[in-house]
């Protein structure tokens, strides 16, 4: 097997070995990343969605305060703003979602679902639980979630929520007296819960891990063809001129040329220790005819 094949196969091993290595490495990177991407969306949500309740809950209940007396305005209420306010963003983000998902809400969209009851009882049983992140499969497309407890810490909200009887008239005209009563003191009640499609993200991860295995690619077949073209100019040449030129002199051609000897490297070297053989050998001839 000619050296060139040698060197060719050792560097295509070490070439698709890098290739498997950076693949295995860059995905998962990629993935972990896209998974944070995701779960920063998430965060980013479920933080406006606390400042819309806290906004609503310092400012807009005192404004409406005496209409409330009178009529029922759900405007006034945190979570049912900071509900709307995450429904607006979805118009543009349509595979968002924002729920404050209630085992026993005032309003009846807010009930929770099988898998949101899992996940609010999850922080009822650990009520030092503060934060819940997981992923699950919908018909939509694989979804992250991110839920913060929804947890009883202000006697106020007892007001309307402890009994019907001592709940404000208006809300139990409005929702029924069946509906998001009972509540106690540092009781968790439901769960704020944010889900954000891991699509977008794992599309722009999976982008970006073609275009840098391309590049990965490219740049180990351009060191491929580079050092096939280096060994071949500065080893293979010289060596085959040098082996042909040895060759015919072992079999006694007297026209052999002398071996080249301008360089200055390991190949050099050979060449010159070939050219003081060929001196010896043509003076061993020249007195063994005298």
């Amino acid at each position: 097997m000619k050296l060139i094949v040698k060197f060719n196969l050792a560097l295509l091993f070490t070439c698709v070995l890098g290739l498997a290595c950076a693949s295995v490495v860059s995905q998962r990177l990629l993935q972990d990343q896209a998974r944070a991407e995701a779960l920063q969306a998430a965060s980013l949500m479920l933080e406006a969605a606390m400042a819309t309740r806290s906004y609503t809950g310092s400012n807009v209940v005192k404004l409406l305060e005496t209409q409330m007396k009178y009529t029922f305005m759900p405007e006034s209420i945190p979570s049912f703003a900071a509900t709307e306010v995450l429904n607006r963003v979805r118009e543009q983000f349509p595979g968002y979602s924002y729920k404050e998902a209630m085992l026993n809400p005032t309003n009846p969209r807010d009930r929770v679902v099988e898998w949101e009851a899992d996940v609010v009882n999850d922080f009822r049983n650990d009520p030092k639980r503060t934060e819940i992140v997981g992923e699950r499969d919908t018909p939509t497309g694989r979804m992250l979630y991110l839920a913060r407890p929804i947890r009883i810490t202000d006697p106020n909200c007892l007001g309307c929520h402890a009994t019907a009887a001592t709940a404000p008239r208006t809300i139990v005209d409005r929702y029924g007296p069946a509906n998001g009563f009972g509540w106690k003191l540092n009781e968790t009640v439901g769960a704020q819960i944010i889900a954000v499609p891991t699509s977008v993200h794992t599309e722009h991860a999976q982008r970006t891990f073609v275009l840098f295995m391309t590049s990965m690619a490219a740049v180990f077949a351009a060191v491929f063809v580079v050092l096939n073209v280096m060994l071949t100019l500065l080893v293979i040449r010289p060596v085959t001129a040098v082996a042909d030129i040895a060759e015919r002199l072992s079999l006694g051609d007297e026209g052999v040329p002398d071996f080249p000897r301008a360089r200055r490297d390991e190949i050099g070297a050979l060449v010159r220790a070939f050219a003081r053989m060929q001196v010896s050998l043509r003076n061993a001839i020249a007195m063994i005819e005298a």
